[in-house]
């Protein structure tokens, strides 16, 4: 699977990756950005995210994945199709930024296919501060479910690491910046 890293960094480099002054969801100022939908979207980005979150997740006991609107959409769907394929069954979650305001009025999807106390991985495309998936954890917790792990395809390292161990969250990254820029042959 290391090949499908190195394709999965080059593709990422290709459609994803940003060097521009830009305003981060956490208010930081960067001078890339990582828009991962654009890979995500892509049929071999969303093979190789999947498969790649597969092997990361395979000794880890779960009954799912979850991830928040939209950025984690196509991850959890990929991730969840990936584990099936390997005799795995790990439906697919997500988690609204806003309740629904109607209906089941509720921040997650997928309630059916889960019980209460079961165990998933969150996914996220970009970690920064970690607020994102934080905030995706506290809801699936205050749901009732255990948060497993959390994955990210990129971690920036500026913080994320630190706050998920604050809240004893186990954190991994597919890559950091610079593993992206080296296996992606920059």
């Amino acid at each position: 699977m290391n090949h499908w890293r190195k394709q999965l960094a080059a593709l990422l480099m290709s459609k994803s990756y940003l060097e521009k002054d830009v305003v981060l969801t956490s208010g930081k100022r960067s001078n890339y950005y990582f828009d991962c939908k654009q890979t995500a979207l892509h049929p071999d980005g969303a093979f190789f995210i999947g498969s790649l979150f597969v092997q990361m997740l395979h000794d880890t006991p779960l009954q799912g994945v979850a991830g928040m609107t939209l950025g984690a959409d196509p991850l959890v769907t990929a991730t969840s199709l990936i584990a099936r394929a390997e005799g795995l069954s790990w439906p697919a979650m997500i988690v609204r930024k806003e309740s629904k305001g109607h209906g089941t009025d509720s921040y997650l999807e997928g309630l059916a296919n889960f019980q209460p106390g079961d165990r998933v991985a969150v996914l996220e495309d970009v970690a920064t501060t970690g607020g994102s998936a934080l905030k995706a954890c506290q809801r699936l917790q205050n749901a009732g479910f255990v948060v497993a792990q959390v994955c990210c395809i990129l971690d920036r390292e500026e913080g994320a690491t630190e706050a998920l161990a604050a809240e004893r969250l186990p954190f991994t990254a597919l890559y950091t910046r610079s593993q992206l820029l080296h296996e992606a042959g920059v």
